[in-house]
């Protein structure tokens, strides 16, 4: 994810934050900023700066960010989020055309398939427990969507490394071997 596309979204997040909102969020950072501090902070990039140079965010970790906007009632802002994970993830662009179907094609049946154990197979793809928490608030009572997301972060983090062969074996590794054979059925059937 590229900085400047994450300063501009900070930039965006800051601008639709209202003083009592901004009150909220110095209040709920006081710990990770400090006192003395958050009396200098005016405005949401001042806050936003601070929580940068503590590393509480980053441009590829907004986990904490989009907790501090649910927790102060400003939802509407964590779109301006979403927009910014999802517009500045090119990763279709990284991998071949190839491995991008292969990845299509598990992902829709991973998606029917894996039920509740998706945070296990998250977790064997790497995903953090925090990444995992931010997914399932997120898409709350959709199980489905919350698999896809997953598999979303995952090619985040691999970029154009990911290969479908990570999924399938990741799902073999958290016992759900019913469903690396579906893929492979799949993956076969469509001709790869």
């Amino acid at each position: 994810m590229n900085v400047g596309e994450f300063r501009a979204m900070l930039l965006t997040i800051s601008n639709g934050l209202e003083q009592d909102s901004l009150e909220s969020l110095k209040f709920l950072c006081k710990l990770d900023v400090g006192k003395k501090k958050l009396e200098q902070i005016k405005n949401g990039i001042d806050l936003f700066e601070c929580l940068i140079e503590r590393g509480q965010i980053k441009h590829d970790d907004t986990v904490y960010l989009r907790s501090l906007l649910e927790r102060v009632g400003k939802t509407v802002l964590i779109e301006h989020i979403d927009n910014y994970e999802s517009g500045s993830t090119t990763i279709a662009n990284l991998l071949d055309a190839k491995e991008q179907e292969k990845i299509n094609i598990a992902t829709d049946v991973i998606v029917e398939q894996l039920g509740r154990h998706w945070k296990k197979f998250g977790r064997k793809l790497g995903l953090k427990d925090t990444k995992l928490d931010s997914i399932q608030d997120k898409h709350k009572c959709e199980l489905e969507e919350q698999v896809r997301e997953v598999v979303k972060e995952w090619m985040k983090i691999k970029r154009e490394t990911a290969r479908v062969e990570m999924l399938i074996r990741a799902l073999r590794d958290c016992k759900q071997n019913y469903t690396a054979d579906l893929v492979d059925n799949k993956l076969h059937s469509e001709g790869y």
